[in-house]
């Protein structure tokens, strides 16, 4: 009797490595897989290379060598009139937060809905929503320059979540934020992931999966020393 294949995983790196001039090794010889609807952490101090790797499945930076395949694409082959089709299904938290400085909290947080064209109603319900689940609904109309940090990140965050992606990449997501509104983050990010997103969060707080069954990979100068375990503990 035939048995069905399992589904490819949604990210998969095989032997990815990362140099910068003149002879720097940002990241060697990374391999690892990530299946639909994980949540996965990638933990390392200052400096281990998780970043670059964000980066990297974010197509952000190109790899130096080996392949990398996310959401169905070989980044090897994508260029600049073929990126935005992985843009779509990916939402990115930046560590630095990449916001437009002199556009509104909602602006910033709509981009990526506009972009897709969704209807006006549509994009305002969904930018309301989230500002109200990471306590900004007051901020609306806000420039984002006028943000403190932890404000800030919140809505980079936001705009990530925007667009319901099918993989969201967070860097350091709570690195600017206190106990209550790392909560608030957290809760989006488990309701993202019962919705069918897959989840890739790189940070060095061990809190955020400290008791939770999750997968966590340690990155420590530039290499992967582990491609997960779970931390045992109640899933959310």
């Amino acid at each position: 009797m035939n048995q069905e294949l399992p589904p490819p995983p949604v990210i998969e790196l095989i032997k990815v490595s990362k140099f910068y001039p003149p002879d720097v090794e940002a990241l060697s010889d990374i391999s690892f897989a990530i299946d639909k609807g994980e949540i996965v952490y990638l933990t390392g101090m200052s400096g281990a290379g998780k970043t670059t790797l964000i980066r990297l499945i974010s197509r952000m930076e190109k790899e130096s060598q080996g392949m990398l395949d996310v959401a169905g694409f070989d980044l090897s082959k994508l260029n600049h009139r073929t990126i935005h089709l992985l843009r779509r299904k990916i939402g990115v938290a930046y560590q630095d937060f990449k916001l437009l400085p002199n556009r509104t909290v909602a602006d910033n947080i709509a981009i990526s809905m506009e972009v897709v064209y969704q209807k006006t109603s549509v994009i305002e319900a969904r930018v309301r929503n989230l500002l109200e689940q990471l306590n900004l609904s007051k901020k609306y109309d806000t420039l984002t320059a006028e943000l403190s940090s932890g404000e800030q990140q919140r809505v980079s965050i936001a705009r990530a979540a925007a667009n319901h992606p099918e993989i969201l990449l967070a860097d350091e997501p709570t690195g600017n934020l206190d106990a209550e509104n790392t909560a608030r983050v957290m809760s989006l990010f488990y309701q993202l992931n019962r919705q069918g997103c897959t989840l890739l969060i790189a940070t060095h707080d061990k809190s955020l999966f400290r008791g939770h069954n999750r997968r966590v990979m340690e990155l420590r100068g530039g290499r992967l020393l582990t491609t997960g375990h779970l931390f045992p503990g109640t899933q959310p």
